[in-house]
């Protein structure tokens, strides 16, 4: 027996089916179509994919859908580069654009570095390289602008303290023709310009040092150096001047305590150390100066310690004393020919020979300077032993 189905359900049932045959029509012209996701990039030659590997610095090929197709072991370190994206959206839009117009282009990115760092600075370089592909190369800025910012407050520095001795030389000057009359005051002005005249003397020496220290490698010229002769040399140099003061210099010798170094400006450092401790010590105060050898993790170690009681320093002046120019008594430092110089250039030696300088300090106790230096071992080198 045939059962007749009423109107109203056979309309619905047409449209059901009706929508089902347009989605399935849809599916299959959808599968049919080539998706854009999985059209693969334009191929790069192995020349090219081998010379963005072996690059030192930060450098990447994006592909059409800015997918890095290749990059450099500098690129992911440099902050752009995250997995196969770019992290930047600046640098994104300009490799878009770059894309689009076929253009090079050039952009300055300030690249967070985190873990309370300065953010660095790279100048990111794109050219499009046909069929979508864009070359990305960035370098980072950010040493080159420290090291200008650094030398422009050299600059400015150096200027400032020159002009004190030159100015103070010009008014004495001046004060020694307007006294030409008075013989004491002649002599007693005369003796002022000796005295500023040695201080411009030893600052223009200071700072050339400096320049050495930074622009040539001590250890071309290194030696082996037994410290307590170098310590001897040193404190030959300053009896006079502690025995006026009432300063007494006292030194610990170490047996076998031998580094190699450039004997120069192992010297320097010591004579900096010692003149430092007897300047900032009061009339009967006592200097030591002690040899040791350390071992620890990272080595063996030679260090000489320059110990004063003397006025000590404030725990927050203690992070800058190796700063250029920095002084913690200002009247005291020019009043014994002080340059603020010292210390930054003891902190070049030691980091220049492989060491450290580290410092303690307590206000009216006094303060110790230690540098460390690695200790030679003649028995692993024999051609240092022969010289």
């Amino acid at each position: 027996m045939i059962r007749r189905v009423s109107p109203l359900v056979a309309s619905v049932v047409g449209v059901v089916l009706g929508v089902l045959v347009t989605l399935l029509g849809f599916t299959v012209r959808r599968a049919r179509r080539p998706s854009t996701d999985s059209v693969p990039p334009p191929a790069l030659s192995p020349a090219l994919r081998t010379t963005i590997e072996h690059l030192r610095g930060a450098a990447a090929v994006i592909g059409p859908h800015d997918e890095i197709l290749a990059e450099s072991l500098g690129a992911a370190s440099s902050g752009v580069v995250r997995g196969n994206r770019l992290t930047q959206p600046d640098v994104l839009e300009l490799v878009r654009e770059t894309r689009r117009v076929s253009e090079p282009g050039v952009l300055n990115v300030d690249v967070p570095t985190g873990l309370g760092l300065p953010d660095r600075r790279l100048a990111v370089r794109v050219s499009p390289l046909g069929d979508g592909l864009v070359l990305l190369v960035a370098d980072d800025r950010s040493e080159a602008l420290r090291i200008d910012e650094t030398r422009r407050d050299f600059v400015a520095n150096v200027t400032h303290e020159l002009k004190t001795p030159i100015g103070a030389i010009s008014l004495l000057a001046e004060a020694i023709s307007d006294a030409a009359d008075d013989p004491d005051a002649v002599r007693y002005f005369a003796g002022r310009m000796t005295t500023e005249t040695a201080r411009l003397n030893e600052l223009i020496s200071q700072i050339i040092a400096l320049s050495r220290l930074q622009s040539t490698d001590p250890l071309l010229a290194a030696v082996p150096i037994e410290v307590d002769e170098e310590v001897d040399l040193v404190l030959d140099q300053f009896r006079e001047q502690a025995g006026s003061r009432r300063i007494i210099l006292t030194q610990q010798r170490c047996a076998g305590a031998v580094i190699r170094g450039d004997r120069e400006h192992i010297e320097a450092a010591l004579r900096n150390l010692i003149q430092n401790a007897i300047a900032y010590s009061e009339p009967g105060a006592r200097v030591a100066i002690t040899t040791r050898r350390v071992a620890d993790a990272a080595g063996d170690w030679v260090e000489v310690s320059v110990s004063d009681n003397g006025i000590g320093i404030a725990e927050g002046d203690q992070p800058r004393v190796f700063e250029r120019f920095f002084r913690v008594d200002y009247g005291r430092s020019r009043a014994h020919g002080g340059t603020g110089l010292g210390l930054s250039i003891v902190k070049h030696i030691a980091s220049a020979h492989g060491g450290t300088v580290s410092l303690w300090s307590r206000l009216g106790q006094g303060s110790t300077f230690t540098l460390r230096l690695p200790a030679l071992h003649p028995d692993t080198d024999a051609e240092g032993t022969a010289a």
